[in-house]
């Protein structure tokens, strides 16, 4: 069986989080304004958000390093 992610969606702040795994952690800036990785205290990747989802439907798709 395949690891678990969480997806959560907020439709009223337009706001989309995935988590990798459900641990204590931090987000931090990426180069993108809307993207945000979520790390953990060793900065292992955890997760990301993405402000202003319905936006993308109008751009090009996002592409981001994490």
């Amino acid at each position: 069986m395949g690891k678990e992610i969480r997806i959560w969606y907020d439709s009223e702040g337009d706001y989309l989080e995935v988590l990798f795994e459900r641990k204590a952690g931090y987000f931090k800036e990426t180069e993108n304004d809307a993207v945000m990785e979520k790390v953990d205290e060793e900065g292992n990747i955890i997760g990301f958000s993405v402000l202003k989802v319905s936006a993308l439907k109008e751009q090009k798709p996002l592409s981001v390093s994490l």
